[in-house]
């Protein structure tokens, strides 16, 4: 796997009275409250501290900013491409599909919805609404009239078409990391987390990069597995498979 995996190591503070501090790869598994599960307990675990999960996701999320900040320009848009292509060939004609328009590092949705729309299938974008942590929904029809809006995050203000979720059939979502369960990691704001709590019937598609891959996440219990994974490499998740 590309993106420096292998080397990538998370550093533990003093977290314990009388606890050094330790070493442990990226892959941070699961809180269990003060106890302390060596390997040789469990095969599951590879550290001997396991840190409370919010500490875990933050820790995480800090190798895997450091995994996209390390691709180039041309590297982002080669892959940002075939992702694209890929995920294109997974939607059906005569669904509607809510797509995330993308911001800086992530993977470029823009050739996806120019696809999309060329095959006259409609798309819907979210429109960040930071007063109540939710998202606001708009058709697209021209992606001319998207302008960086809420997090530098390219919305249609000014040129919304109202839309409904109970119009969506499927639903691509922009994962900072994900593992081979389905699990998906986000920057932390749980916009999405909101909207798919509400709208549980939805088919979900994470997006990400390959090197954002990890072996395992933590979840908590209102986190929701993809139904589907999409990188550069193709699909690597299917729900049920």
């Amino acid at each position: 796997m590309d993106g420096g995996r292998s080397g990538d190591t998370i550093r533990f503070g003093k977290t314990h009275a009388g606890l050094h501090q330790h070493s442990c790869p990226a892959e941070i598994l699961f809180h269990t409250g003060s106890r302390m599960l060596r390997k040789g307990h469990t095969n599951k675990y590879p550290c001997a501290l396991l840190l409370p999960m919010r500490e875990q996701k933050l820790r995480i999320r800090q190798v895997l900013r450091e995994r996209k900040t390390a691709l180039s320009p041309a590297e982002r848009d080669e892959r940002s491409t075939r992702v694209c292509r890929h995920v294109s060939a997974q939607v059906p004609e005569g669904k509607t599909v809510m797509a995330y328009t993308s911001k800086e590092l992530e993977v470029n949705t823009a050739p996806l919805i120019d696809t999309l729309l060329a095959r006259r299938i409609p798309v819907i974008v979210p429109i960040i609404v930071k007063e109540d942590v939710s998202l606001r929904l708009s058709y697209l029809r021209d992606r001319a009239v998207l302008v960086p809006s809420t997090f530098g995050v390219p919305e249609p203000i000014g040129s919304e078409i109202p839309a409904d979720a109970k119009d969506i059939d499927i639903i691509l979502l922009p994962m900072l990391g994900f593992d081979r369960t389905g699990s998906r990691i986000g920057y932390g704001a749980g916009y999405y987390d909101r909207f798919l709590e509400k709208n549980p019937g939805l088919f979900k598609i994470g997006i990400a990069f390959a090197c954002q891959e990890m072996d395992h996440l933590p979840l908590d219990p209102t986190d929701v597995r993809m139904d589907m994974i999409i990188t550069e490499d193709g699909v690597v998740y299917r729900g049920g498979v």
